[in-house]
């Protein structure tokens, strides 16, 4: 039986229909013309390397690939590509930003820019000419995108974390339809678990599904890490019911999932071990693509979270931006790269190529038929206009993507529930440790 995680390969039709779109004469032709027309016009014998997360859907990097075949092609500059584990590529850009020498460009995770903000290229040529084209930028990714009044990464695209549901069982425990508030989520959680399908979050150190489901808990219920100020605001009675919220969750959910890692909830819900998970999509691809797993994909889908009692939606999706480094020989090439991959041409195949584990950040990529062909995507197109940022009420610098990092939320949630701390020695470790980062 064929081992499944969290990077699924996604092969057949869509994986070569966008990859054929995308090296076709035509597209060619267009790649060309691009070229001719762009602002950027890549320096002479420009080569350039870049670093980048692992894909977790084999699709999309078909489709990527092929996009970067056909910039070679159209420019003459080569792009070597390099992937690593999204937690990899933060220390490999950091020690590439202190010692001045590494990849020309890195593709990361969060705040990844922020962490050197005085060693990214200015970009703001590049966003600006994309926003005008493309109907503007989604509030979040200006946000990511920018540092004291300039552009220094792109946000190229979201990865959506959603609740991924089997539909047999939630009806089995008294839905309808997915619970749409934290209280009703709860009796969910310990309707399935009784009914003997129950489900799980990661609390271990996951990056992706355990943060993205610790800080919605956390904001859920008014809980925040820093003030608009980055003042340390974490002990507090609205952190309190938070903590309290998640161990009942706990107890409801499957046991283990204090060691669970990114991938863990992917092999558990593939095998049917648990029927309600966060994920992005990469866990319905997969299912899609395997004729053993059909009756999953038939029997799943996909919901935005549950609101809590502040009353408004507190989600925390993946921002995926890219940067290029001031050293760079050839910043005119990179910036030529990153306008060339976001051009509707292009990333219009490309989001297809994702089947929905992409999300746009630029407002006219609402309508590709990616979200609609499917319904079972659609949730995933808007989760870039609904998704909170690194930092919350906060910024979204260094000091945020370092509280991301070191697991310092998440890992105070898993101190109370697991009954490592209770609930005033949880928020006291967790806000000792924040204070150290703001300080």
């Amino acid at each position: 039986m064929p081992l499944f995680t969290r990077r699924a390969l996604v092969q057949g039709g869509t994986a070569l229909a966008s990859a054929g779109a995308l090296a076709g004469p035509a597209f060619l032709d267009w790649a060309k013309a691009w070229a001719q027309t762009a602002p950027w016009k890549p320096e002479p014998g420009a080569q350039l390397s870049m670093l980048r997360w692992k894909y977790f859907v084999q699709s999309e990097d078909v489709a990527f690939v092929a996009l970067i075949d056909a910039f070679t092609q159209a420019t003459g500059v080569k792009v070597a590509i390099s992937r690593e584990s999204y937690e990899d590529v933060q220390p490999k850009a950091s020690v590439a930003a202190n010692t001045g020498a590494g990849p020309d460009l890195f593709w990361g995770l969060y705040s990844l820019p922020h962490l050197f903000p005085q060693k990214c290229v200015d970009v703001s040529d590049v966003a600006d000419y994309l926003g005008k084209k493309y109907g503007g930028w989604v509030p979040s990714a200006v946000a990511y995108g920018t540092e004291g009044g300039k552009w220094i990464a792109i946000p190229v695209c979201y990865s959506g974390n959603l609740l991924n549901y089997r539909i047999s069982s939630m009806q089995k425990a008294g839905f309808s339809k997915f619970p749409a508030t934290t209280d009703a989520f709860l009796e969910y959680a310990r309707a399935t678990k009784k009914n003997s399908t129950p489900g799980g979050f990661a609390l271990g150190h996951a990056s992706g599904d355990g943060n993205a489901w610790a800080y919605w808990c956390l904001w859920a219920h008014g809980g925040n890490l820093v003030d608009k100020d980055d003042k340390v605001i974490l002990a507090s009675p609205e952190t309190a019911k938070a903590l309290e919220y998640a161990k009942q969750l706990y107890e409801a959910m499957i046991p283990g999932v204090a060691s669970w890692n990114d991938s863990s909830n992917n092999k558990a819900f593939l095998s049917g071990d648990i029927h309600w998970t966060d994920n992005g999509i990469s866990i319905y691809a997969a299912a899609q693509t395997d004729p053993t797993k059909k009756q999953i994909a038939d029997d799943m889908d996909h919901a935005y979270w549950p609101v809590g009692p502040i009353g408004k939606p507190t989600e925390f999706h993946l921002m995926y931006p890219m940067l290029a480094m001031t050293y760079t020989k050839y910043p005119q090439a990179c910036k030529a790269l990153m306008a060339f991959m976001l051009e509707a041409d292009n990333f219009n195949k490309w989001l297809e190529g994702s089947v929905g584990y992409l999300t746009h950040c630029l407002n006219a990529y609402d309508s590709n038929p990616v979200w609609t062909s499917d319904p079972k995507r659609t949730v995933f197109r808007d989760v870039a206009k609904r998704t909170l940022t690194a930092g919350g009420l906060g910024s979204v610098g260094e000091k945020a993507a370092t509280a991301i990092s070191d697991f310092l939320v998440l890992d105070m949630f898993a101190n109370y529930c697991t009954g490592r701390e209770d609930v005033k020695g949880a928020m006291a470790v967790a806000e000792r440790q924040a204070k150290r980062i703001y300080r």
